[in-house]
């Protein structure tokens, strides 16, 4: 683009946005102005400057109403709103644009000064500002108003002391008296009635964890003292007079009934009968088809007879039961138990799933290696196999990937495999025996699997993989997986003539075909921080260890790269590998998150193996990696292979990478995103035939370093990203030339093929 068509486009906008700003106010009934937003101007003799910044940010948002929207600096559903005329129906297409899209021009008088004031004022006071004053206008300007709100801030009061002036003797009074080491009310703090509120809600579940099943934050009262002076206030928390007798009293479980095949529709008494219930360790189960073990419910259920009623285990209890995955619904109640004594009956609906079911999936792909395909997944599930919760399930799979670029046309890929696993909701241990509390159902999975990757006019690789392992939760944040037993077994099926000619003399292409026996352990940790919320100031954590052919070699007595140690008759890999994905998302203003990520892994070949092997090396590049370098095309640290017309999956032992993003919301469903990508990979131990890969002391001069920017449509279900990037740094290119960001011309379309990398996926890169 040259400078007379930047002119030209500058000038266009230019107009629209006079055009929009001019159509606003056209329209506007005589004597109205168009509302434009609020104003509010914090004063005060003690109020320090980020507390004033606090206070009139947040005052700001309290008003109302809210002026119409903008996009782009303009109000694009207002302008559509007033295009649009008058159309005689809603279901014309100018009716749609004015009463779907558009967006009626919110005018002065629907703004309530005094009533924005009065609610300013009371939040000041709720907040321990006793006393202010909030003052208001307005400005009208081109038939456009402002709303502007002057408050005079009095000193905030903050808490002298706090008292809990509850009865000791009394069940309820005693423990309401023991939860105030750990109030929120504290000398000091400034006065906040939102804090005491959530004093409250505090105190009330902690009662509840302690058997006071009825009881409720509505029967506690906290008074306040504000008479005390030096703008300090005194705390009385006490018990209402008229609490009902229930809310008082401590209440333990008598008994526990489960019905195992609930309808949610059910209008009979079958459904709630306590009628032909087997009592089980405690508990009656309802179980007349005799589907389910009782011992499935033992596992699950955190109460027993006589426990003391505690909220947690009450969640616990339903956690665990949906996360069982062979019911459909849970619910439960409590009731008062007959007798002398405060005690409840605890009941739980169970409505199963379907015990079988099919489920077909497709996905569609496409690579930064103009690789673009799809894969077709069908599954069976059998729940609840052996009666006692376990999950059977067989999944079959087919894909292929076309090369739609001239140079690599025709080296297509296909992919196929089956997969069998059996899923136990416990840990199976031989010879020991763990039960994990909580509210989440620890897993012990068997898994057996068969894949089949062929590239067309290259060569056919197939693998056999079995695993044994377990999985569980610590919270709805932690998560841990162990595999003690992890075996995996490549070899190649057909190795075509064009390859096995490269294979014979470069050995980075044998390594792509040559057998794989990996007998080993893994284990990871995660921490997911953006459960309860998207990316938004929280962190991410996940760390693998991968050990494999330690127990084989002491079996074997150890071996090396020429003269490997065998088991079972074959020659086994002998490695260490550990990896750490480390994320930060901190939100940016009200519609943008900043968003990090370091990625470091490390891979140490001992032993039988010179390298890591092919299937357990690390890779760079591509969707979600250093988007401005095609996928697997990277490195290892300076080396490029440019030896043969196939462009090969670059691998290494050492990886690190490093992305940040900053991700703002641009209107509706769509987003956009500017990202820096950096990182490579290197090998442990040189390589005659890859000069350049090996990690040295210098591996901060070899990195690769690339920009772009991408945009985002979020349909909630899932989230299609299209970036574009291209090269900062490429370090294949003598030590002095590899920052190429003066040689980035986006106006010359030779560059433009060279180095713009077009990425499109689905979800966001990390």
């Amino acid at each position: 683009m040259n400078n007379k068509q930047i002119i030209q486009a500058l000038g266009f906008a230019i107009f629209i946005m006079s055009l929009a700003s001019c159509s606003n106010t056209k329209k506007l009934p005589a004597g109205e102005s168009l509302y434009v937003g609020a104003t509010v101007k914090v004063e005060g003799p003690t109020l320090k400057r980020k507390e004033r910044k606090v206070l009139e940010s947040d005052l700001t948002a309290l008003t109302r109403p809210r002026p119409n929207r903008k996009f782009l600096g303009m109000r694009i559903r207002l302008l559509a709103y007033n295009l649009a005329g008058n159309p005689k129906k809603e279901t014309s297409m100018f009716g749609k644009l004015k009463y779907k899209f558009g967006e009626p021009p919110v005018v002065l008088s629907d703004v309530s000064l005094e009533k924005n004031a009065a609610i300013l004022a009371n939040t000041l006071d709720n907040r321990g500002y006793f006393r202010s004053t909030v003052t208001f206008d307005t400005i009208v300007k081109n038939r456009k108003a402002t709303a502007v709100y002057k408050v005079q801030a009095a000193p905030q009061y903050t808490i002298n002391k706090v008292e809990f002036d509850t009865d000791s003797l009394s069940f309820v009074g005693s423990n309401i008296r023991s939860t105030a080491r750990r109030s929120l009310l504290r000398p000091g703090r400034a006065f906040n009635l939102e804090m005491i509120k959530d004093e409250r809600t505090r105190i009330d579940a902690m009662l509840k964890e302690n058997g006071f099943y009825f009881f409720s934050p509505d029967f506690l009262l906290i008074d306040a003292d504000s008479t005390i002076g030096s703008h300090k206030v005194n705390l009385y928390v006490t018990l209402k007079n008229n609490t009902p007798k229930n809310a008082r009293e401590l209440y333990t479980i008598k008994d526990v009934y489960l019905y195992t095949n609930y309808r949610l529709n059910a209008t009979n008494t079958d459904d709630t009968s306590k009628k032909n219930a087997i009592l089980y360790n405690g508990y009656y189960v309802y179980d007349k088809a005799k589907r389910y073990k009782p011992k499935l419910f033992l596992q699950s259920m955190q109460f027993e007879q006589g426990d003391v009623y505690n909220r947690e285990a009450h969640n616990l209890s339903l956690s665990r039961l949906v996360n069982l995955g062979v019911f459909k619904f849970v619910k439960n109640r409590f009731e008062v138990a007959g007798g002398p004594f405060s005690q409840l009956n605890a009941f739980y609906y169970l409505t199963p799933n379907p015990k079988k079911s099919l489920r077909l999936e497709v996905t569609g792909t496409t690579k930064s290696n103009n690789l673009a395909g799809g894969q077709l997944t069908l599954s069976w599930r059998n729940r609840n196999t052996f009666r006692a919760g376990e999950l059977f399930t067989i999944s079959a799979y087919g894909g292929a990937e076309v090369q739609y670029s001239a140079a690599q046309k025709g080296y297509n890929v296909y992919r196929g495999g089956l997969e069998a696993s059996l899923a136990f909701p416990r840990f199976l241990i031989p010879f020991w025996q763990i039960e994990k509390k909580g509210g989440f159902v620890p897993r012990t999975t068997i898994t057996l699997a068969y894949d089949l990757l062929n590239k067309a006019r290259l060569y056919t690789m197939n693998s056999f993989r079995t695993s044994y392992g377990y999985t569980w939760k610590e919270t709805s944040r932690k998560e841990h997986t162990l595999n003690p037993i992890s075996v995996n077994y490549v070899q190649p099926l057909y190795v075509s003539p064009e390859y096995q000619a490269g294979a014979d003399t470069s050995q980075p292409m044998a390594k792509v075909i040559e057998k794989q026996f990996i007998l080993g352990s893994t284990y990871n940790f995660t921490y997911n921080g953006i459960v309860e919320g998207r990316n938004i100031n929280a962190l991410y954590f996940s760390g693998t260890i991968d050990v494999a052919g330690n127990v084989a070699g002491l079996i074997s007595r150890g071996g090396s790269p020429d003269k490997p140690s065998q088991l079972f008759g074959k020659g086994f890999s002998q490695f260490i590998k550990t990896e750490a994905d480390f994320r930060v998302y901190r939100r940016v203003g009200d519609k943008s998150t900043w968003a990090n990520r370091i990625l470091v892994g490390f891979g140490y070949p001992y032993g039988n193996s010179r390298e890591m092997p092919y299937v357990k090396q690390f890779f760079i590049g591509g969707n979600n990696s250093i988007r401005a370098f095609r996928t697997r095309a990277l490195g290892p640290g300076s080396y490029k292979d440019v030896t043969h017309d196939l462009v090969l999956d670059q691998s290494g032992d050492i990886k690190l990478e490093l992305n940040t993003e900053i991700r703002t919301k641009l209107y509706s469903i769509f987003s956009g995103a500017a990202f820096v990508d950096a990182g490579n990979i290197w090998l442990y131990r040189p390589n005659k035939q890859k000069i350049g890969a090996e990690f040295t002391k210098n591996f901060i001069k070899e990195l690769a370093v690339g920009a772009g920017i991408g945009l985002r449509v979020d349909v909630s279900i899932l989230v299609l990203r299209l970036d574009v990037a291209f090269p900062l740094r490429k370090p294949w290119l003598p030590e002095g030339n590899r920052w190429v960001i003066d040689k980035v011309t986006l106006g010359d379309s030779r560059w433009r093929k060279d180095n713009l990398v077009f990425n499109i996926a689905i979800g966001y890169p990390f």
